[in-house]
Formats: structure tokens, C-alpha cells, sequence
């Protein structure tokens, strides 16, 4: 068996400090912006020995024995005691409750880059979600139906977490012990608060659809910048940039979805 190689990951806690001012052109502005994501809780991240698997079948529900055997984990099978798999047992192929000691890339089977491969990733949250679904465990043992539904509800988060670049860089940033709060950030540059407050208001006032799509327009590149800064960061472990990079692609991705609302909606 593959040795399984553990490291701890120092967690501290970081935060954004509230604000609620800035000073512009000798008046108080109340910069009211909408929230950012809940920090959560950290999550323990270790590092695993990979083993790809070339195929992966699903039959009734169930995988054959070497399929998604993704992650050497040190555990024995509730069923029968033999080594068990991130999700089923080596040996029988019951499924397995989930680990809590894996990270949503050893779920997932993906590199911890942030500029992972997102139709790779879609593909295989397909494959787990068909042979995990609770459906396929309905005249199985309760215990089974309890592990199928836990399993199965832990990889639909792990999957709507790292589909996303906003979400994606906030988990990553907890798994490097970077915890983020509610709130605005203090340390902001009140230039860039204030470039979000203009652009906010300028979406609020306009009545043109031509005008909100440009301002989507707008938002979208600055957002795509702000992306391939991030990666930069994370990749030179540079967590102070890529905290702030977080900030500003909160508050672009708040524009963002209050375009596609404005689109939706007809203006």
C-alpha cells in the first residue's frame, strides 16, 4: 500500500476589520456594500498519495472495486474490515461514510491549483453524483442510505465550491489558514472603494439595457484580471495579495450578479 504522507496545515485566524466610511471630496460617504461569503469553518487539508484511475464504472449504483480509489486513506471498511477508499470499500464495495480528513480537491480528485480544469471537474462530480445518489441505495441497509445521502450532499459542495473562482479562492485561502469574515475590508484603498460605490450607483440610476450591459462588460474583465492575479498569488504563495485580490472580486461579483439580474428583469 501507498504510504499516506499527513500535513497539518497551520491554521490562524485572519479577518476583514469592518468599515463603513470613506472621506471624498470633504463629505462622509456611507459605502454601503452588500455582503461577502461567510468564512466558514477552516478546513484541515492533507496531502495524499494520488492513484488515477484510467476508468471508472458504475453498475446499479454501485463502482467496481478499483474505480475512484483516488486517495489512499487509512481506514478499515464499517462492514467487513478491510482497507477502504475515499468512498467504498475496497474489498466488498460498500460505500463508505465520508472522511473528514479529505479536502474537497481529494474529493473531487483535482490539483490544488486555482486554475483547475473545470470541465474535468464537472465530469467527474457526474460520475460520483450517478453512482453515489441516494436513489440507488433505496432497498440498501439504512446505514447505507445514511452514508449514500452524506457522501452524496458532501460532493455536491465540494463541487459548487471549486466550480467558481470566487468560492474557489476563499476555500483556499481556509485551507492555507487565511479565515475571511463577514464584512468590508479597512485596509482597502478608499480609491477602489470608491470606484465600486460610482459603478454601483451608475447601474442603480441607468434605465439603459446598452448601458448595463457595457457596465457588465466592464465588471467581466476586471474580473478576468483580478482571476489571473489570484492564480499568480496562490501559485507563489503570496497570501496577503491573494487576500486582497479576494476582497476585490467579492465586490465585482456582487456588480456582476446585479447585472444579470438588471438583464433578466428587462431593464
Amino acid at each position: 500500500m501507498i504510504t499516506l504522507y499527513k500535513l497539518r496545515f497551520l491554521l490562524g485566524s485572519y479577518g476583514f476589520k469592518h468599515a463603513n466610511t470613506i472621506i471624498s471630496n470633504g463629505q462622509l460617504l456611507n459605502v454601503v456594500l452588500l455582503p461577502c461569503f461567510a468564512s466558514g469553518r477552516a478546513v484541515r487539508s492533507y496531502r495524499k498519495d494520488i492513484n488515477v484511475v484510467s476508468h471508472c464504472k458504475a453498475l446499479k449504483g454501485h463502482l467496481s472495486l478499483n474505480s475512484f480509489s483516488t486517495v489512499t486513506v487509512n481506514r478499515l471498511c464499517w462492514k467487513c474490515g478491510s482497507s477502504a477508499e475515499l468512498f467504498f470499500c475496497s474489498s466488498c464495495n460498500v460505500i463508505q461514510p465520508p472522511d473528514d480528513k479529505a479536502n474537497y480537491f481529494d474529493i473531487l480528485n483535482c490539483e490544488q491549483n486555482f486554475s483547475l480544469n473545470t470541465q474535468k471537474l464537472q465530469k467527474r462530480y457526474l460520475e460520483l453524483q450517478r453512482a453515489l445518489h441516494p436513489d440507488n441505495y433505496s432497498q440498501k441497509s439504512s446505514k447505507e442510505q445514511e452514508y449514500s445521502e452524506e457522501q452524496s450532499a458532501l460532493v455536491n459542495k465540494a463541487y459548487r465550491t471549486l466550480q467558481k473562482p470566487l468560492s474557489r479562492a476563499v476555500y483556499m485561502l481556509e485551507l492555507r489558514g487565511v479565515l475571511l469574515e463577514e464584512g468590508t475590508d479597512a485596509t482597502a484603498d478608499p480609491a477602489f472603494l470608491l470606484e465600486v460605490l460610482e459603478i454601483n450607483e451608475s447601474l442603480a440610476e441607468t434605465r439603459s439595457q446598452d448601458k448595463v450591459s457595457a457596465i457588465g462588460r466592464s465588471v467581466r474583465e476586471k474580473l478576468k484580471d483580478l482571476t489571473e492575479r489570484m492564480n499568480s498569488s496562490l501559485n507563489k504563495g503570496d497570501l496577503l495579495t491573494a487576500k486582497e485580490l479576494l476582497a476585490q472580486m467579492k465586490y465585482f461579483t456582487n456588480i456582476e450578479e446585479k447585472v444579470k439580474d438588471r438583464i433578466t428583469e428587462g431593464c
